[in-house]
């Protein structure tokens, strides 16, 4: 039987050897940082710049990544930033005796502060959530409905964004009316011309998504908030793509409500998102969660995040993740979403795929959806991943939805594209 010293001295042993992955990730995050690119390189050479900013991504070199549009990679500052907080939360030194490293019970406005700023509102009109689904049940369930009262979406909508509303449609009796959005939308006016004929004197709420995950469409938010206003009707809008992916201004939007993913576009880490109210409405949307705060309405917008006890560090990431994009420049980020995304839908129709993307170049961004049959998506999916490491996502039967991030270079969507030439030629 072993003496205390030599168990103790096991046991240490097998602990230092379990905590191998996380000393990799905390060196991955920290010692191993490369610099960030000098910002005149991208006048210089611009691919030669996004190429330098790839180094700060984890995945691997051999890999091509396009499918931002479920999740992204969290670059290696916002890991740092992740592994330095939990360091210093876990030792639970925090200066006042009845502070822990939770958030679900207070402002935290070191991380609504930065976020209110990127996203163009009030501290007090933003809510610190998990994702867009959270705030998008907030939405569903917080607002005053009744039997028969109409909700106005479209069938672009995501699991996340829809069935809030069919829980509310089947519990309580509200009327959910889906408009059908032409693939590809053509133009700004088609939608506008499709929500005001759908609307009717009992429509209470119009929800749709800034940016559609089934085709990438970049809807007329702005305008279709407009409309939703000047008919006395609430607007909601799930903003899942949107951060990181585009400026936002939710001001400028002019919409009610709005609810976000950081960890797609933004890179944030993974659980982070936020629901805006505008403060006109915050009284007039009820708690889904309710703890201490619930109904104490000088909290404002940050009584919808008091949802007991969560995860600090990932608020740590999230914040890095906006000062990363922040030093980039969402203009640059966004113009370079753009060209990548142009560039591969040129090449796809090139190959006889049709597109669902607009073909209005305002209408787009960072995602392009095309089809491709008689390619069946899945198996093209699964071969593209075990044979080329690329990786896509899409729908069936054909539907290919290929997200173009800013760290994709131009020689990752070429050979994309030679692996999907290699691919329908076995096929023929």
């Amino acid at each position: 039987m072993p003496d205390r010293r030599g168990f103790l001295s096991t046991l240490g042993a097998a602990a230092a050897t379990a905590a191998l992955p996380i000393g990799k990730i905390y060196e991955d995050a920290y010692q191993s940082q490369p610099a960030l690119p000098d910002a005149a390189l991208y006048a210089i050479d611009e691919e030669a710049y996004w190429t330098a900013l790839r180094k700060q991504f984890l995945i691997p070199e051999d890999e091509v990544y396009l499918n931002n549009g479920t999740v992204g990679s969290s670059p290696m500052p916002v890991l740092k930033a992740i592994v330095d907080c939990y360091h210093d939360v876990e030792r639970m030194a925090q200066k006042d005796p009845e502070d822990y490293p939770i958030w679900g019970y207070a402002a935290w406005n070191e991380f609504r502060d930065p976020l209110a700023e990127f996203v163009g509102c009030k501290r007090d009109e933003i809510a610190l959530l998990r994702n867009a689904t959270e705030a998008n049940s907030y939405i569903a369930n917080g607002v005053d409905l009744k039997a028969g009262d109409e909700v106005l979406i479209t069938d672009q909508e995501h699991p996340g964004g829809e069935h809030p509303w069919d829980l509310r449609a089947k519990r309580y009796g509200v009327v959910i009316k889906k408009i059908t959005l032409p693939k590809p939308v053509p133009d700004a006016a088609t939608v506008l011309n499709l929500f005001n004929e759908a609307i009717t004197p009992r429509t209470r709420v119009i929800f749709f998504s800034h940016i559609t995950t089934v085709t990438g469409a970049v809807l007329p938010a702005k305008e279709i908030c407009a409309l939703a206003r000047s008919k006395g009707i609430l607007s909601a809008v799930d903003g899942a793509h949107v951060p990181g992916m585009m400026k936002l201004d939710v001001h400028d939007l002019g919409c009610d409500m709005y609810s976000a993913s950081p960890h797609k576009w933004l890179q944030a880490t993974k659980g982070t998102g936020f629901l805006y109210v505008r403060d006109d409405v915050i009284d007039r949307v009820w708690n889904t969660i309710a703890t201490e705060g619930w109904d104490d309405t000088k909290l404002r917008a940050e009584r919808f995040q008091r949802i007991g006890s969560s995860n600090v560090p990932t608020l740590c990431g999230l914040r890095a993740a906006i000062e990363f994009a922040n030093q980039i420049g969402m203009e640059r980020i966004e113009k370079r979403h753009r060209k990548m995304a142009d560039y591969v839908l040129g090449e796809m129709v090139k190959r006889g795929a049709t597109s669902w993307t607009s073909p209005d170049g305002a209408l787009r961004c960072g995602i392009t959806t095309v089809n491709v049959p008689p390619v069946k998506r899945m198996e093209l999916e699964n071969w593209l991943w075990k044979e080329k490491k690329i990786r896509i996502r899409g729908g069936e039967p054909s539907k290919l939805r290929i997200s173009t991030p800013y760290f994709v270079l131009r020689k990752d969507v070429d050979r994309f594209l030679a692996a999907f030439d290699e691919y329908k030629s076995k096929k023929a």
